[in-house]
């Protein structure tokens, strides 16, 4: 794992965590709505099941973000700056990635329940959100 500063390290981990707070809070809405509209089927259950999924990831991603900034504090107890950052650091950035592509596949398959072509639609919009998160993802790594 390549070794950051730890001024880096926590202003990444405070923008992922704030994104992660946001964008669960949306996820946890769209799950809410899904459910609120009582649709049937194998594509909405899906579409429940994935928005469940994104919003669990991005609580996951806020709750390491929040331990990552408390050890990287300068001025954090003895006992607290002991604490291994490592399985945090992946902890935060698996959960946050997972979060994302959940929230597109539970959007991508959202427009099913309605029609083919909101299907199409949401797919397509979805397909294109995967496409550039995925190449924004591996170019920073």
């Amino acid at each position: 794992m390549n070794s950051l500063s730890p001024v880096y390290l926590s202003a990444l981990a405070a923008q992922l965590g704030s994104l992660s707070a946001f964008l669960g809070g949306f996820a946890a809405t769209f799950l809410g709505t899904l459910l609120a509209l009582g649709g049937r089927g194998r594509t909405v259950s899906l579409a429940i099941g994935f928005a469940a999924a994104s919003s669990a990831a991005f609580i996951v991603c806020v709750m390491a973000s929040t331990a990552l900034i408390s050890v990287l504090h300068p001025q954090a107890p003895p006992a607290v700056q002991a604490a291994a950052t490592g399985g945090v650091r992946v902890l935060l950035t698996l959960s946050f990635v997972t979060g994302l592509y959940a929230l597109l596949a539970g959007l991508g398959l959202s427009g099913w329940a309605r029609s083919k072509g909101a299907g199409w639609t949401t797919s397509v919009a979805a397909g294109v959100g995967l496409v550039l998160v995925t190449g924004l993802i591996f170019s920073l790594v």
